[in-house]
C-alpha cells in the first residue's frame, strides 16, 4: 500500500477522483430503501485519509478545490430553488417560520448540551450540521471557524442518526396516511361544454385560479373552427372549451360553466400541439407574457415541463433554458414557433458562462462583507453568499441582457459535482484525526449531542405540523424531508406514498428556508467563543 499512498499524496486530482468514485459506489448501496447517497463520499474520504495518516502519508484534497465545490453546490441549489422559494413566501410562510424557529431552539439546546459535555464551538456547529444532515451548513461552519477538522468530525459522527431519526419520524407521520385527503392532483386536460346563460369572460376564470388554470382551445359550436382564446374571449352557451390545470381546479371550473363533453378539441385538422424545448438564449429568463407567442404566432402555451414536473403555463411564469413548452398552434405556424423557441437538445445543458461566473463572483463578494453585530462582526461566507445570490438570480432569470438562470439538468449536475467535491475535501481534512477522535471522549459526546438535536428537531416539526398547523400527513412527510434537506427521507416518503405530489409540495415549500437558516445558524454557532 505504501507506493499507492505515496502516489495519491502527490497527485491530488487522482485522489479526488478516486474518492468520488469509491464514495459514490458506497452511497448507492441500499439497506431497506435507505442509502447514504452523497454523504458516503465524506466517509470514504475520512477512511482513506485516516489510512494515510496511519502510514504517515498525508492524503489531502487542496482547500481551493473544496471551496470551488462548495460555491458550485450552494449557488446552483439557489438557482434551482429561487422561483419556488419566493413563490412560497406568499402562501407558505407559516411552516417556513415554524421550521426556522424550531432550528433556533435546537441550536440553543445544542449549545447548552455541548457546553455541558465540554465540546468546542466548531464541534457543536458541525454536530448541528450533521444532526440536520446539511452539507452547506458544514461548509459554513468550517469557513467561519477556520477549522476544517472540528466541524467535520462533529458532522460525520452526528450524520447517521440525523438520517435515521428523521426517517423514523416520517414513518410515524405516514401511519395514518389513509386518512389523508385534499391531494393536489397532477395536471389534466378536459373538454367542457358551456351550459350557463351567463356570459363568462376567460379572464374571470383565470382570476379565480391565478397561475393554476389555462384555457387552451375554444369552439363556438360543434361545426365552428377551433380558436385559441384570449383573456378577453367571452364564453357562451353551447361553446366547447379546453381546460388545463390540476384536476380539482378543472372540476371546479367545469361545475361553474357547464359539464364534461365527450368531444375533443385536440385532434383537429387545423391545429396541432407539440412539446418544444426552449433553447433560444434570447428568451431565457423572460415571462411567458414577454415571449409574445400568442401575438406573433397566434399560438398558446398550456404547460411547462421542468425536470420531471408539469407546471401550469401562466403569463408570469419565468422560463429557463431546457424547459419543455407544450404549444398549441395552427399546423402551418408550428414550424415557425419551433424555430423561434429553438427546440435544440443543447437547451437542456447550455449555460451562460457570463451569468454563471457573475453570480458566483457576486455571491463570494457578498460573503466577504463584514456585518457589524454587538461585540464584533461576522461575514456570511461564500456558502451563504452564493446561496442568496443564486436564489435571487433563479427568481429573476436575467439581469438586463445577461441570462442568469440555468437549465434544470445542468444546474443539478453542477450541484451534485460541487457537493461531492466539497465532501471529499472535508473528509480528507478530518480523516487525519478521525481515529483519534472517535476513540476518545469526543466520540460519545458528539453522539449524545447529535441524538438530542435530531430528536428535538424531528419531534418539534412533527408535532407543530400535525397539531398546530394541521398539515396533512403526506405533505408533512415532505416538510420533514425538506426541513432536513435530506434526499434519503424524501425518497423514503415518495416510495411509501407512491410518489404522491403532496410530498414534493411539502419538500419544496420549506427546503430553501431550511437551507438558509441552517447555514446562518451554523456560522453563528461556529463563531461563538469557547
Amino acid at each position: 500500500m505504501g507506493p499507492a499512498l505515496d502516489l495519491l499524496g502527490r497527485e491530488p486530482v487522482l485522489l479526488l477522483m478516486i474518492l468520488l468514485a469509491v464514495g459514490s459506489v458506497l452511497g448507492a448501496v441500499r439497506l431497506k430503501r435507505v442509502h447514504l447517497g452523497p454523504a458516503a463520499v465524506l466517509f470514504a474520504a475520512i477512511g482513506v485519509a485516516a489510512s494515510g495518516a496511519a502510514a504517515e502519508t498525508p492524503l489531502l484534497v487542496p482547500e481551493v478545490v473544496g471551496t470551488l465545490g462548495l460555491v458550485l453546490f450552494t449557488y446552483t441549489v439557489g438557482v434551482v430553488s429561487g422561483s419556488s422559494f419566493f413563490a412560497s413566501l406568499r402562501t407558505g410562510w407559516r411552516p417556513m417560520l415554524a421550521v426556522v424557529m424550531i432550528f433556533l431552539g435546537v441550536a440553543a439546546v445544542g449549545v447548552l448540551v455541548g457546553r455541558l459535555l465540554g465540546l468546542s464551538s466548531p464541534v457543536i456547529a458541525g454536530s448541528f450540521a450533521g444532526a440536520l444532515t446539511n452539507t452547506p451548513a458544514l461548509a459554513a461552519a468550517t469557513e467561519r471557524s477556520g477549522d476544517p477538522v472540528g466541524p467535520t468530525i462533529g458532522y460525520s459522527l452526528a450524520y447517521l442518526y440525523g438520517v435515521v431519526g428523521m426517517l423514523l419520524t416520517s414513518l410515524l407521520v405516514l401511519r395514518h396516511e389513509s386518512a389523508d385527503s385534499g391531494a393536489e392532483e397532477p395536471l389534466t386536460n378536459s373538454t367542457v361544454r358551456v351550459d350557463t346563460d351567463e356570459m363568462v369572460p376567460v379572464g374571470a376564470l383565470l382570476t379565480m385560479h391565478p397561475g393554476r388554470l389555462v384555457v387552451s382551445r375554444l369552439r363556438h359550436g360543434e361545426e365552428a373552427p377551433v380558436e385559441l382564446p384570449s383573456e378577453w374571449t367571452v364564453l357562451q352557451r353551447g361553446d366547447l372549451v379546453g381546460l388545463v390545470g390540476p384536476a380539482e381546479v378543472v372540476r371546479e371550473v367545469t361545475e361553474r360553466i357547464g359539464h364534461p363533453s365527450t368531444h375533443t378539441l385536440i385532434d383537429h385538422r387545423d391545429y396541432d400541439y407539440r412539446r418544444i424545448t426552449l433553447s433560444n438564449p434570447r428568451l431565457a429568463g423572460r415571462t411567458l407574457r414577454e415571449l409574445h407567442i400568442d401575438e406573433d404566432f397566434s399560438a398558446n402555451i398550456t404547460r411547462v415541463r421542468r425536470g420531471d414536473v408539469d407546471l401550469v403555463a401562466h403569463d408570469d411564469f419565468v422560463v429557463q433554458m431546457g424547459d419543455r413548452l407544450r404549444v398549441v398552434a395552427a399546423k402551418d405556424r408550428m414550424d415557425a414557433v419551433t424555430r423561434h423557441l429553438g427546440d435544440s437538445e443543447r437547451g437542456l445543458s447550455d449555460i451562460n458562462p457570463i451569468g454563471f461566473a457573475l453570480g458566483i463572483a457576486v455571491g463570494v463578494a457578498i460573503g466577504l462583507i463584514e456585518v457589524p453585530v454587538p461585540g464584533g462582526s461576522f461575514s456570511l461566507g461564500a456558502a451563504a453568499g452564493t446561496l442568496l445570490v443564486g436564489l435571487v438570480f433563479g427568481r429573476l432569470g436575467r439581469v438586463g441582457p445577461v441570462v442568469v438562470s440555468m437549465p434544470n439538468s445542468a444546474a443539478t449536475t453542477l450541484s451534485v459535482f460541487g457537493m461531492l467535491t466539497f465532501l471529499a475535501y472535508a473528509g480528507s481534512r478530518a480523516g487525519e484525526r478521525f481515529a483519534e477522535a472517535i476513540t476518545s471522549d469526543i466520540g460519545w459526546k458528539v453522539g449524545v449531542l447529535g441524538f438530542v438535536m435530531t430528536t428535538l428537531a424531528a419531534v418539534g416539526i412533527g408535532l407543530v405540523g400535525r397539531f398546530l398547523l394541521r398539515t396533512p400527513p403526506r405533505e408533512l412527510a415532505g416538510v420533514l424531508a425538506g426541513s432536513q434537506t435530506q434526499p434519503a427521507v424524501l425518497a423514503f416518503a415518495n416510495e411509501r406514498t407512491g410518489f404522491d405530489t403532496r410530498v414534493g409540495l411539502g419538500y419544496a415549500l420549506v427546503y430553501p428556508a431550511a437551507m438558509i437558516a441552517k447555514i446562518l445558524i451554523a456560522q453563528i454557532l461556529a463563531g461563538l467563543p469557547g
